[in-house]
């Protein structure tokens, strides 16, 4: 299995499981506006702790099986809430040694660089423990916070993808960002 917990120096990091639906219900509950202009449609159960509680179940299996390992965010100061998440899906070995990037924070928390500092501590993981070479990044055009974010990190534009992902209902271009483990090349 994955490291289960990381910490920065403003932020603890941890994979939850289903006994954790109820702040992870929460938190989706809480950022359903915020969060809808950059995620796909969702269904109303998506916002119900039945769902979230599977949905936490399949994060963990997958997790076992080296697949994703997705961490629930929050910070020192107030470790029971959850201010955000971010995620390494569709994790690819062999030749590829690669994986997608994910990630949203709580409305309230955006500009006080949590998720630079969050995903830094992500990137050292994948890059150190996981041993991964790519780490790659798709974000809407229009989504200029996200794409400051990534570059900050290092992350470059490698391309356009039309009509990428359908997000809250519409079919989305995306800017195809990458970071390279060049300590690996």
């Amino acid at each position: 299995m994955m490291k289960s917990i990381l910490y920065t120096d403003r932020l603890i990091l941890r994979m939850l499981d289903d006994q954790d639906s109820a702040a992870v219900t929460r938190y989706i509950q809480d950022n359903r506006v915020s969060l809808a202009e950059w995620e796909p449609y969702r269904t109303e159960d998506y916002y119900s702790e039945l769902y979230q509680k599977e949905q936490l179940r399949q994060s963990i299996m997958m997790s076992y099986r080296g697949e994703m390992c997705k961490w629930w965010i929050s910070r020192k100061d107030q470790p029971e809430r959850i201010i955000g998440s971010i995620s390494l899906s569709n994790i690819a070995r062999g030749a590829f040694q690669s994986c997608h990037l994910g990630y949203g924070l709580d409305g309230q928390e955006r500009d006080q660089g949590f998720m630079t500092e969050a995903l830094q501590r992500v990137v050292e993981y994948a890059f150190g423990e996981l041993g991964l070479h790519r780490i790659e990044a798709n974000i809407m055009p229009r989504n200029g916070a996200s794409l400051k974010v990534v570059e900050k990190l290092g992350f470059y534009h490698e391309g356009l993808a039309y009509k990428y992902l359908k997000i809250n209902g519409v079919w989305e271009d995306h800017i195809h960002m990458v970071l390279r483990n060049e300590e690996k090349e």
